[in-house]
C-alpha cells in the first residue's frame, strides 16, 4: 500500500484555536462591513479586505481550512492500483506538527 500526500491547496491552520480566531475575525470583518454601512456609510467596507484576508479569500475556503485542521492526522489517504481509499490513521504512530508543540 503506497501512501500519497493530498494534492492541492491546504487552507488548514497550526491549531484549531488559531483557526478558530482567524474565523471569528474574518466573518466579523464581512458581517460588520455590511453592517455598520448605514451608521457609517463607506468607511465600514474597510473591514471588508480585514474579513477576506483573515479567511484567505473567501468563507469556503475557510470552511475547507477548518475540516483540514480537524481531520489532519486523523485521515489517512492510500492509493494503490489507480484506487484511492480514506481511512482513520493509526493514531500511536503518529508525530505531531513541531507548529502544535508551542503553546
Amino acid at each position: 500500500m503506497t501512501t500519497t500526500k493530498a494534492d492541492g491547496p491546504d487552507f488548514a491552520s497550526a491549531s484549531l484555536p488559531r483557526h478558530l480566531v482567524r474565523g471569528l475575525v474574518g466573518f466579523g470583518g464581512l458581517i460588520g462591513s455590511v453592517a455598520l454601512l448605514p451608521l457609517t456609510g463607506p468607511v465600514s467596507l474597510l473591514l471588508l479586505p480585514v474579513g477576506v484576508l483573515a479567511l484567505r479569500g473567501c468563507p469556503m475556503c475557510w470552511t475547507i481550512g477548518l475540516i483540514q485542521t480537524v481531520s489532519r492526522g486523523r485521515l489517512q489517504r492510500s492509493c494503490e492500483d489507480g484506487q484511492c481509499t480514506l481511512a482513520v490513521a493509526d493514531r500511536t504512530h503518529r508525530e505531531r506538527p513541531a507548529e502544535s508543540l508551542s503553546l
